[in-house]
């Protein structure tokens, strides 16, 4: 029974020895990052109202985005890059100690919607444009490129020479030569914005400054190579 299990432990060794030095190599991820000025700018925003029932805080929010939507045409933004994002009616209630109950004393209706700024000399002025005709809910500003595949491609070129590089300076320092790229995976491509300065002038006619900044465009690969003669 010991002579058995001996013969099928050297068998089990013997099978996993070649895998090992099948599988021999040197993977490295590298990253890729390049900076660009952004050319349009994606804009959330919304109306809030309340009132004493929820028909007419319905009405009211309606009236002050028909105003907001109205503004944005006046500013030159298309039809094709206006779309609501949510719509939403909120009960109001206020809690009673004495009763220990509760009761209903308003409503609030709002609703969001979210706008492509294709000309940022236009940005600041179209913030104010819809501030002023009611819009009361700013919930978010993000900048980008049109066309993100020129950047993208550049930051993926950095990634592989970034990968390269690697190797080369770990195959030289271990003293092994590299063969031929056995495996190329790309992993997340991703574009960053900075958090632009913002000043919202509620009783001003002034246009709202922003700053655009630059976006970061990163590319991550991972390379496998093996190992030459």
């Amino acid at each position: 029974m010991i002579k058995t299990l001996q013969i099928a432990s050297l068998l089990l060794c013997s099978a996993a020895i070649p895998a090992v030095a099948q599988d021999a190599g040197l993977t490295v991820t590298g990253t890729g990052q390049v900076m660009a000025s952004p050319d349009m700018a994606s804009l959330s925003l919304g109306v809030l109202a309340q009132a004493p029932t929820a028909a007419q805080a319905v009405r009211d929010m309606s009236a002050d985005m028909d105003k907001v939507m109205a503004s944005l045409t006046a500013a030159g933004i298309a039809p094709e890059d206006i779309q609501t994002s949510g719509l939403r009616v909120d009960v109001q209630q206020s809690y009673d100690e004495a009763t220990q109950s509760s009761r209903i004393t308003g409503y609030v209706a709002a609703t969001d919607v979210s706008v492509q700024v294709l000309d940022l000399s236009k940005l600041g002025q179209t913030l104010d444009a819809v501030v002023q005709e009611g819009a009361n809910q700013m919930n978010g500003l993000t900048f980008d490129l049109q066309d993100r595949k020129p950047a993208l491609d550049d930051a993926r070129r950095a990634a592989v020479a970034d990968a390269m590089d690697k190797a080369e300076l770990y195959a030289q320092a271990a003293g092994v030569a590299l063969g031929p790229v056995q495996s190329l995976t790309e992993g997340g491509a991703s574009g960053g914005a900075p958090q632009p300065y913002m000043r919202m002038a509620m009783d001003s006619a002034e246009k709202v400054p922003v700053a655009a900044g630059q976006i970061t465009i990163s590319a991550d690969v991972t390379v496998t190579w093996g190992f030459g003669e």
